[in-house]
């Protein structure tokens, strides 16, 4: 390994599906589903919930069932349904793929990348927010938190098929935001400042942490945890994700190694330090590192052990991403949440998020402890943080 070419990474490209599949939405967020016998209304999307555009109605990608509307009904040859309240059933964007296929691809690779996930009006709501793309003119407010300045946040933290991998692939339910969703911006590189070096997510943060174990390991995690997956990456192209325009860095399925990357790449801990890129240059970018390119919209799951880092933009036009870190429910969150989801709580663009997204944020955002005396929500405590900072010479 080594750091002598530049801009040298292997690139798998995913373009923008020609066809999306469809789910039918209840007026409460939540999908029809059908499980080969009996149809249910589910927050869950798998291979269930998934269905095509035929002429009239609606065709069931797993079993092969049609369902003609009439009205705010369906009828098919399993029967009537008809959805309870005002509203019908809406047919809104779905996958390119069965989310099974993508569910292979993700425990046999440590990675997928769904493909122009996200309807196009969250992704329009993304970029107004990040103010680029569309909105490159607009100037980001950042005394604002991005949560309750559109809905589209919030819509995109609750997608849920990408839950559903996450949860498939951690083999658990009770899955939880470590830290508040964050808008990543790159301008144009100007070949001076630093730039970010290889490093794996929380919690691991192998070559970042800058501390070492008596093994040699610097990160959070000190062991390898094998089949218990202790972090998934959820990175939201914003933008369109190039490698000139500075797409994530990965080396896929380096997850597999369960432990940091080679410190010859170029640590994010050493990058960091004022002078580093002046006196070695960028971090290793050669033919063993990876980028995946994928339209705006597209959602890219990554083991949190896979070792990555933030690409060089090298165009004019900024680059939008939003990151979510997801953990199980047990692992410490690497921020609090609870400040801003009572924010989101209290605002007007709470109302405009359909119960199951509201469900799901909730879900997502507020860590919490269940025990006899009953459910105790978990957050900071800015007191005694700050007297540990007064100990610790930092006021």
């Amino acid at each position: 390994m080594n750091n002598e070419e530049h801009f040298a990474e292997t690139v798998t490209r995913f373009e923008r599906p020609a066809e999306q599949l469809r789910l039918l939405c209840a007026g409460t967020g939540d999908y029809l589903s059908f499980d080969g016998d009996q149809f249910s209304i589910s927050g869950s999307v798998d291979d269930h919930a998934i269905w095509r555009d035929v002429p009239g109605g609606y065709r069931h990608v797993e079993t092969g069932i049609e369902l003609e509307r009439s009205g705010k009904t369906l009828v098919g040859e399993r029967g009537t349904i008809t959805v309870e309240g005002e509203k019908d059933f809406v047919d809104t964007h779905g996958p390119e793929r069965l989310p099974s296929e993508y569910l292979d691809h993700f425990r046999a690779h440590g990675w997928v990348c769904l493909t122009s996930i996200l309807d196009p009006e969250i992704v329009r709501g993304l970029e107004e927010v990040a103010c680029t793309d569309r909105y490159a003119d607009r100037t980001f407010d950042g005394t604002v938190s991005p949560l309750v300045q559109s809905a589209a946040l919030a819509r995109c933290a609750a997608e849920p098929l990408s839950l559903w991998l996450i949860r498939q692939y951690m083999q658990i339910d009770e899955i939880r935001l470590a830290h508040v969703p964050g808008i990543a911006v790159l301008d144009r590189d100007d070949g001076q400042r630093n730039v970010q070096g290889w490093h794996s997510d929380f919690p691991y943060l192998w070559g970042i942490s800058g501390r070492r174990n008596a093994n040699g390991i610097d990160g959070r995690v000190p062991t390898a945890s094998g089949a218990t997956v202790l972090g998934i990456q959820r990175n939201v192209c914003v933008s369109d994700f190039t490698k000139v325009g500075g797409a994530t860095a990965f080396k896929l399925g380096s997850h597999a190694h369960d432990s940091g990357p080679p410190r010859e790449w170029g640590h994010g801990t050493l990058h960091y330090q004022p002078g580093h890129r002046a006196k070695h240059g960028l971090p290793y970018s050669g033919s063993e590192a990876d980028i995946v390119e994928a339209p705006g919209g597209s959602i890219i799951l990554y083991d949190a052990r896979t070792w990555h880092r933030a690409g060089v933009n090298r165009t004019d036009d900024r680059r939008a991403a939003i990151l979510q870190a997801m953990t199980p429910m047990y692992v410490m969150p690497f921020a609090d949440t609870s400040g801003a989801w009572k924010e989101l709580r209290k605002s007007a663009v709470f109302d405009e998020l359909t119960a199951r997204e509201q469900r799901e944020v909730q879900s997502l955002m507020v860590h919490y402890i269940a025990g006899p005396a009953g459910i105790t929500a978990i957050t900071t405590d800015p007191e005694l943080s700050s007297m540990l900072a007064e100990q610790r010479g930092e006021r």
